[in-house]
This record gives structure tokens, C-alpha cells and sequence, in this order.
């Protein structure tokens, strides 16, 4: 991600970084200059290799250039590519980089990790190729993995975009049957014909059985009469 928006918008980043952290304080002039004090305490105190503070507006927009370019420096270096949004704890963020880098060898497809660090929002980019059918499987593969592996690490399947169609099969992982159910129960009191949206946001007992995955809760299998496909 690093190397894509710095080709893209020469922020000046250092591209022999791991990572790069954004911090912004906004306040009083003697309250930025307490806060960024602490910030890069805390920095140096946990391995950051270089620490630079804008001098200026120009310099500060400079900064932000690339994590506000990433969706299109990622469209330059691939021809498409899936936007996940899944959230997990700030603190399981090395974890999460890790484990899709495991996952880019798995499925064979490249990401470009860009996030909002202060409150663990993950927004993965995977870039693949649409008109390869295979390329397409294997990126639905990806994502699915990368939203339930947030739920593993105590996150949840979507942080600001919703649920929709897209993230219908990974809402079995986060919810039991019978949360489903209640949520259902809500949406009938407001929608009892079932016009608004329907088929989205909620999956039905039958689509989390045909998508194999069984919550576990208490010892205590989802619908064990249920045949699983």
C-alpha cells in the first residue's frame, strides 16, 4: 500500500517501512503540542523507526495524501480490486496484518492493508482481475476469510458499510440462529410485508446451514435436525 500511494502521490514516505501510522491532534496550540508529545513518547517507547511532525498545513496535507489516495493508487496497480470493512481491537492489529499476509500465499492474490488505526476499522484492498472467473472465486474466498477471522479476534464482519448481499454469508459466523431470529423479529414490527430490503442484511436459518457454519454456543448446535450441504 505503501509503495502503491508514494508511486502515486509522492508524499515523501519511507517506502523501507513496515508500516506507516498517521496521528492527528487538533486543539489549542499548547494542547497539539502537549499531545504529540505523548504521541512520540509512546512511538519511540514501541520500535518507530522515524517519527516526523508537519510543519505546516501544505506538509500536514501532504501527510494525509496517501492515505487519502489509497482507493485510487490501488486502481493504478490492478484492475480491480474488493474493498473489505470488518473491525477487530486496536490491539489485534499486527495480529490481523499478519494472518492476511498468510492469506495472500493461500489464495495466491495481493492486498493492500489500509486502516483507521484508532479504532480498528480494517479496510483490506484485494486486487485481483474480475474477468478471470477464478480470480473472482478466490478473492470472495479471501474476503469471507478475513471478515471471520475479525470475528475470531473478538471484531465484528463491518465497521461503516453495512451488510447488505456481500457480507450476507459471514453474518452466520457472528450471529447465532437465533440472534438472526430476533433481528428478523425487529424488522417484521417496522416491515411486516418484508419491502424494504429484502433478502439483505439478515441471512435466513437456511442460508447459514447451506453455508456450513455452526456457532457453537453452550455446548449447543444451531438446528442439529437440519441437514448440512
Amino acid at each position: 500500500m505503501t509503495a502503491a500511494v508514494e508511486d502515486y502521490v509522492h508524499a515523501g514516505y519511507d517506502l523501507g517501512a513496515e508500516a506507516i501510522l498517521l496521528c492527528e491532534s487538533d486543539g489549542t496550540p499548547e494542547e497539539v503540542a502537549e499531545e504529540i508529545g505523548r504521541m512520540s513518547a509512546v512511538l519511540r517507547q514501541h520500535g518507530a523507526t522515524a517519527i516526523a511532525v508537519s510543519r505546516d498545513e501544505t506538509e500536514r496535507l501532504k501527510f494525509w495524501s496517501g492515505r487519502k489516495n489509497a482507493f485510487p493508487a490501488s486502481g493504478r496497480i490492478s484492475p480491480d480490486y474488493m474493498c473489505m470493512d470488518s473491525t477487530i481491537p486496536r490491539k489485534r492489529l499486527a495480529d490481523m496484518l499478519l494472518a492476511i499476509q498468510q492469506m495472500e500465499i493461500k489464495y495466491g492474490l495481493r492486498c493492500c492493508n489500509v486502516f483507521h488505526a484508532g479504532d480498528g476499522n480494517l479496510h483490506p484492498l484485494i486486487l485481483f482481475d474480475a474477468n478471470d472467473p477464478d480470480q473472482l472465486h478466490r478473492c470472495e474466498l479471501f474476503g469471507a476469510e478475513i471478515l471471520e477471522t475479525s470475528v475470531a479476534m473478538g471484531g465484528t464482519i463491518t465497521g461503516e458499510h453495512g451488510v447488505g448481499l456481500e457480507k450476507l454469508n459471514s453474518m452466520c459466523v457472528q450471529f447465532s440462529i437465533e440472534e438472526n431470529e430476533q433481528m428478523f423479529g425487529i424488522k417484521r414490527a417496522f416491515d411486516g410485508k418484508g419491502l424494504l430490503n429484502p433478502g439483505k442484511v439478515i441471512p435466513t436459518p437456511q442460508r447459514c446451514v447451506e453455508y456450513g457454519k455452526k456457532l457453537l454456543r453452550g455446548g449447543r448446535q444451531p438446528a442439529p435436525d437440519w441437514p448440512r450441504v
